[in-house]
């Protein structure tokens, strides 16, 4: 599976975006797609994730309310609705899958390990 993400961009706080992932195929049973996200100088962070089977979406609280993950399954596209933005949002935002969707869980949250085919990334740049 290959995954691409875009719609980054420079915005200003409190403005919105709306990043895509597009996959090259959705595999088949309960799988995931991920957002993560990586500020200069620290860890890759999870953001979001989305059940396929069910469309359970899970959220990291820094982002709750704020952001909505969708997936549009005709489309193979995983989309990351993004409001209020603030400038500690501002990061590499990247996708990926977990093939068994065990990493996307109400239980233990998003484990980052369950998930590769990492796409290129798409900057989110916000100024105060």
């Amino acid at each position: 599976v290959q995954l691409v993400e875009s719609g980054g961009g420079l915005v200003q706080a409190g403005a919105s975006l709306r990043l895509s992932c597009a996959a090259s195929e959705f595999t088949g049973g309960d799988y995931a797609i991920g957002w993560f996200r990586q500020a200069p100088g620290k860890e890759r962070e999870a953001v979001s994730c989305i059940r396929g089977s069910s469309g359970w979406a899970g959220y990291v609280d820094s982002v709750k309310g704020r952001f909505t993950i969708s997936e549009d399954k005709p489309k193979n596209t995983v989309y990351l609705q993004m409001n209020s933005l603030k400038p500690e949002d501002t990061a590499v935002y990247y996708c990926g899958i977990d093939v068994y969707g065990l990493g996307c869980s109400a239980i233990a949250g998003i484990t980052e390990i369950a998930f590769n085919s990492w796409g290129q990334g798409t900057q989110v740049t916000v100024s105060s």
